[in-house]
């Protein structure tokens, strides 16, 4: 059974062919943050077509969609992802529903076969491009002060952070420069691997709570986010935020978050809320919601913590240090 999105149509296509009787099922619609009615839907077809393997050929949502036919089902994954979301190497599931996302981790949903092509990202506009890099980013810098990062996770997100800074820039300037493509999909595939064995924060819990509730694009809310939360963090992760800034290539730890709003910004990545179609009227009810919700996260954290951080995102405003 094949899961695709729209823009996979080619891959997906080509593929049907190389497995002429072998494919019994395919989908080649998906839907960010995975609604639990299309999950189920994909799982009545692919039980109804008596499927023995999933191929999801695309972003973050074909491999979302193949992980909840495979936490239902008990179906292997092969994954062939077409953007930087990393979610193929992670056990992480995520589903909404009236408009909250619930997340939770499955040794099921993992892939059992991962084939990464660079070619296949080339097509990737750089607006994508650019948002999805700073999506791996964050899976890296997040894992970085997790508290189960391992000596061996860190060096990974750290090397991750350092591959996507180098070859992001080039991907989104030059779209077909095959090299960039390479480094930024190795880069992401290592800041997959880093926050699949470690413990999200408050800057994934953000994400999943802007995202489900209010229907905003998964990697743009990312980029938005990142610089704020890296920049309220980093006082008290002085460790990890030295790991970030070395592979950034800046001064240290108060200098990540600003850092990482310039290569947004450089990437012409989204830094607003605002400009995504968040509302101001809504920071309250999202920073009651993740304020009330268990989190880890090196810095504890109030009410008007998140306040001030979504405000910060909704503006697009710089990162100051001097706020923490």
């Amino acid at each position: 059974m094949i899961i695709s999105g729209r823009h996979e149509a080619d891959a997906a296509a080509a593929v049907s062919v190389w497995l002429g009787d072998d494919l019994v099922w395919r989908i080649a619609e998906v839907v960010q943050h995975v609604p639990v009615e299309v999950a189920a839907r994909a799982v009545e077809a692919a039980q109804e077509a008596r499927a023995g393997v999933l191929v999801s050929i695309g972003g973050g949502s074909a491999t979302g969609l193949a992980k909840a036919v495979a936490r239902d089902t008990g179906l292997p994954i092969l994954a062939v992802p077409t953007t930087y979301a990393g979610s193929e190497m992670t056990p992480i599931w995520g589903q909404s529903d009236q408009g909250k996302k619930t997340t939770g981790r499955d040794p099921q949903v993992l892939p059992r076969i991962v084939v990464y092509d660079p070619v296949l990202t080339i097509s990737m506009p750089p607006q994508l491009t650019a948002a999805s890099g700073m999506n791996a980013l964050a899976h890296a810098v997040e894992s970085l002060y997790a508290p189960d990062s391992t000596q061996q996770s860190s060096e990974v997100a750290e090397e991750a952070i350092h591959a996507l800074a180098d070859g992001l820039p080039r991907a989104v300037s030059q779209p077909d420069d095959l090299k960039a493509r390479t480094e930024t999909l190795r880069g992401a595939w290592l800041a997959g691997w880093a926050l699949g064995s470690t413990t999200m924060g408050l800057h994934h819990k953000l994400a999943h709570v802007l995202g489900g509730a209010y229907q905003l694009p998964h990697a743009g809310v990312h980029s938005a986010l990142l610089a704020q939360v890296a920049a309220f963090n980093a006082p008290s992760a002085p460790g990890p935020f030295n790991r970030a800034a070395a592979a950034l290539g800046v001064g240290g730890p108060d200098a990540v978050g600003p850092a990482l709003f310039e290569l947004a910004n450089q990437l012409k990545a989204p830094t607003s809320l605002a400009d995504l179609g968040f509302e101001l009227g809504a920071v309250n009810a999202v920073a009651k919601t993740v304020a009330g919700a268990p989190v880890s996260n090196p810095r504890a954290f109030t009410e008007e913590d998140v306040r001030y951080l979504v405000q910060q995102a909704y503006l697009g405003k710089r990162p100051l240090p001097e706020r923490n």
